[in-house]
């Protein structure tokens, strides 16, 4: 993995952060740290997108983000568990991992 998808990867984990702030920040400093979490995922996606595809960063950025927000929701949160959720979640995750792994086998034919 190289430095731009390890961006991706960070991105989309903090993406989780400020989702999960937006619904359960109460006070300030929850709300400084949400808004915080914004800026370094943004700022993260930004940086790989000018080294990546846009379309394959952004649908991999944005999987990440919501299956770990499900995932968040139901571990730390006590969310009910569905099971057809996390089969459409796993589903959602297949499809970005084709798309990292075609987009690879793309720029490597490429150089």
């Amino acid at each position: 993995m190289n430095r731009n998808w390890l961006y991706v990867l960070i991105g989309g984990l903090v993406e989780v952060v400020w989702v999960s702030g937006l619904k359960h920040a109460s006070s300030w400093w929850e709300w400084l740290g949400t808004l915080l979490a914004i800026a370094a995922s943004f700022y993260l996606i930004i940086e790989a997108s000018k080294r990546l595809p846009v379309g394959t960063v952004y649908a991999v950025f944005t999987g990440l983000g919501t299956a770990g927000t499900v995932l968040a929701e139901m571990i730390f949160f006590h969310e009910p568990f569905a099971p057809l959720k996390v089969l459409l979640i796993a589903l959602l995750l297949c499809g970005v991992m084709g798309l990292k792994l075609i987009t690879d086998r793309q720029e490597e034919a490429e150089h």
